[in-house]
């Protein structure tokens, strides 16, 4: 492909860098020139037009952007019709998005004309959401360039969305002297939203004193009539011999890490018990807020498996944001300022308007 300014009459067949107006015509950037669009610059008094001409083996960029998509092999994934050399790729279900990092840096290090774009590895995603963007920079690529890129993606799924299975999830809370039945109320109304987000179900509670056989008890009770065990501890776990995780393998349970590198949730619990996962929540869970006990639950009820490695991973980005009614938050409030101390503010000026000026109902929008 060859890019610059192009005499007018060698124009035809051209591709519009810029929009280019003649007399009350107007030709849209990416626009293809015929013609008799020649001939109205020409009467315009346009001698030239700064645009792309396509070589014999070039592609152009929805036709670029078409043939990479559909190259690609995923699951749960609709890819949308090709526009200004994009497709977006959309989830056509709820669940948790999975992608082959490798593949798609891999893809992205072809060339940069050719550029694709996906949400973060295990994103939870809802049906129609965008997960991914293929996009051609300019106008036309080498058809040799997506030959290369489809090649990659005949390697293997590139990524997908795993979609949320109806799983039936018993709960147990124990109890200890003062907790508060308003506690556990709320906790539990809590619970039942975060599974109604990704199509689990709450079957049964069970509350219990803070001590590892009535635990454990309860916990292989609702392990056989249900597909996940939630354990809300009156009081975190502490050690790896604490009575939650002690209480799992009491049970006959295996405990498959205590401890996540998330905050919040460093306290969570995870074993199974019976072939079905039992999670210790960390005290975090009882609040709507996103915390480690989200990360864990959702890959779950997704069907992904969740192993200590997969945990021992999640450091990188697992600093999340502070939950207000946090019993320990990490760092103390500021002191609050006495009433007499200095304002900093003289002056609040409100300015209506409509931001209109970035075009578009918002300017936030305008991009």
């Amino acid at each position: 492909m060859k890019f610059g300014s192009i005499p007018i009459d060698a124009a035809e067949g051209a591709v519009l860098a810029h929009a280019t107006a003649a007399g009350e015509r107007r030709f849209r950037k990416a626009h293809k020139l015929s013609a008799d669009d020649v001939f109205l610059l020409k009467a315009a008094g346009i001698s030239e037009v700064v645009a792309a001409v396509l070589a014999s083996d070039d592609l152009s960029e929805d036709a670029a952007a078409e043939k990479i998509a559909e190259s690609m092999i995923h699951r749960n994934i609709e890819a949308k019709a090709a526009a200004t050399g994009r497709v977006n790729l959309h989830a056509q279900a709820a669940g948790i998005f999975t992608v082959d990092a490798a593949m798609i840096d891999d893809i992205n290090a072809v060339d940069p004309t050719i550029t694709i774009a996906t949400l973060a590895q295990h994103a939870p995603v809802e049906k129609g959401q965008m997960v991914a963007t293929v996009k051609i920079i300019p106008f036309a690529v080498s058809s040799m360039l997506v030959d290369s890129v489809a090649r990659i993606c005949a390697g293997g799924e590139i990524f997908a969305v795993n979609v949320y299975q109806p799983v039936r999830v018993g709960v147990i809370q124990t109890v200890l002297p003062g907790i508060k039945q308003s506690v556990l109320d709320k906790t539990l109304r809590v619970t039942e939203a975060r599974l109604a987000r990704s199509g689990g179900r709450l079957t049964a509670e069970r509350r219990t004193p803070h001590e590892v056989g009535t635990v454990a008890e309860a916990a292989a009770s609702l392990a056989r009539d249900n597909d996940m065990v939630v354990i809300f501890g009156a009081s975190a776990m502490s050690d790896f011999g604490d009575v939650v995780p002690a209480a799992i393998e009491k049970a006959g349970g295996i405990v498959i890490r205590a401890g996540m590198p998330v905050d919040p949730g460093n306290l969570l619990v995870l074993g199974t018990l019976g072939g079905k996962r039992v999670i210790g929540a960390p005290g975090c869970a009882r609040s709507p807020k996103e915390n480690g006990f989200d990360w864990v639950l959702d890959r779950l009820i997704a069907g992904l498996d969740v192993t200590a490695k997969d945990i021992a991973a999640m450091g990188v980005g697992g600093l999340l944001m502070e939950i207000p009614t946090r019993p320990q938050p990490r760092e103390p409030l500021p002191a609050p300022k006495s009433e007499s101390a200095e304002l900093k503010v003289d002056i609040v000026l409100l300015a209506a308007g409509r931001s209109s000026r970035m075009g578009g109902p918002n300017k936030l929008l305008a991009l």
